[in-house]
């Protein structure tokens, strides 16, 4: 099973990812993982903090003349402000954030919480997505994260192919497919800026290249749309997840949400199979198997929480009302969230990959691929 814990804190030495179950035989590249974490880095509203980090990788165990070993991989993004223990505690707790319950639970200090709730820590999800996506390209298998909403204004996706809408993508300063609009998200964020306020906005995912079959209907940990749920919700600041048409789908009538089934022999040679879609309300997933077509997800992200016109609040001493303490933050980081959730839901994509066709080098992943869609063609005569 391929799958990948975290550590380190927000102000600690260093943050880390450790990837077990990655099959043997790739030759890993460390640029794209370093131009992910960069990407990660960027967006407009961001904070001060982007400006003390450079973060790259550095690959310390798994890897042998540049190809994996099948061996746990331990990725390690060092932090230039390293200064956690000379920081001081939070008197107060903020509204929105892990401060107060995390205290709680722990018995203890703030501090401890919010440096590992911090989402300063995706860097280390997004090395292993970046690790991930790799592999991916192995199968002709894309990810691509974008943004379609900040705060109140929708952005609708421009058409076009994978390539063009990432080049769309990587011009706008807001991560979405229309940089004609972000000079009006700019104003909204500059806005909320200046009145110590923060904004969240939407993220769509678009995973395209995908086969029959991964994911499985027989558990319901084993359900690929119930994984990719968990590990999107799991990052920091995500309040709601959609599939496909999502919530509209519950207002509609069935006949206008079930993608109706066709064929085309120009496609039998493809993962596709031959099978089309003239929509893909679905999202790509049935049953909680993919079925050939893009998987496509949408997560909400809620204003950070922290703000520089703080809410109400207590002191934990006195436990006399006050406003929230204050730790230097982005006003709003929905650009650096769509980088974060596209390498996330490739993770779970590429862990789906192993678990189908077997993991432990990627030649034989590769003659499983194949062989299973022969077996697939022969079964569909």
């Amino acid at each position: 099973m391929l799958r990948y814990l975290t550590a380190g804190e927000s102000h600690g030495k260093a943050l880390l990812a450790l990837v077990d179950g990655f099959p043997a035989g790739m030759d890993l590249e460390t640029d794209p993982i370093d131009a992910e974490l960069r990407r990660r880095q960027g967006g407009y509203g961001r904070g001060g903090r982007q400006k003390l980090e450079s973060d790259h990788v550095e690959v310390l165990t798994g890897i042998w003349r540049g190809a994996t070993l099948g061996s746990p991989i331990a990725l390690l993004v060092p932090n230039n402000d390293y200064k956690m223990e000379q920081m001081d505690d939070l008197p107060r707790p903020r509204p929105g954030h892990g401060d107060l319950n995390g205290s709680i639970k722990h018995l203890g200090a703030i501090r401890p919480i919010l440096e590992r709730a911090s989402a300063r820590t995706t860097a280390a999800a997004v090395a292993a997505g970046a690790l991930a996506k790799q592999l991916l390209g192995h199968f002709d298998i894309t990810a691509l994260g974008y943004v379609v909403r900040v705060g109140p204004i929708e952005i609708e996706p421009k058409p076009g192919t994978l390539q063009q809408q990432r080049e769309l993508r990587d011009r706008s300063e807001l991560y979405s497919l229309d940089p004609g609009r972000d000079d009006e998200c700019k104003t909204l964020i500059d806005k909320a800026r200046k009145s110590g306020d923060t904004l969240g906005g939407v993220i769509e995912v678009r995973v395209e290249g995908v086969p029959f079959g991964l994911g499985s209907h027989t558990q319901w940990d084993k359900r690929l749309d119930g994984r990719l749920a968990q590990a999107v919700v799991a990052v920091q600041a995500m309040k709601g997840f959609e599939i496909g048409m999502g919530f509209e789908a519950a207002q509609l009538l069935g006949s206008e949400v079930h993608d109706p089934i066709q064929y085309d022999p120009a496609l039998v040679d493809t993962p596709k199979l031959g099978f089309t879609r003239p929509s893909n309300n679905a999202g790509g997933l049935e049953a909680g198997m993919t079925n050939s077509q893009p998987i496509v997800i949408r997560a909400a992200k809620k204003p950070i929480s922290t703000l520089a016109q703080p809410l109400e609040s207590i002191n934990l001493k006195t436990k006399q009302p006050e406003e929230a303490s204050y730790e230097r933050s982005d006003v709003c980081a929905v650009a650096a969230a769509s980088c974060i959730l596209e390498n996330v839901v490739a993770f779970e994509v590429a862990r789906s990959m192993v678990d189908k066709f077997g993991g432990d080098s990627l030649k034989e992943m590769k003659a499983r691929w194949k062989l299973f869609h022969e077996m697939a063609r022969e079964k569909l005569g």
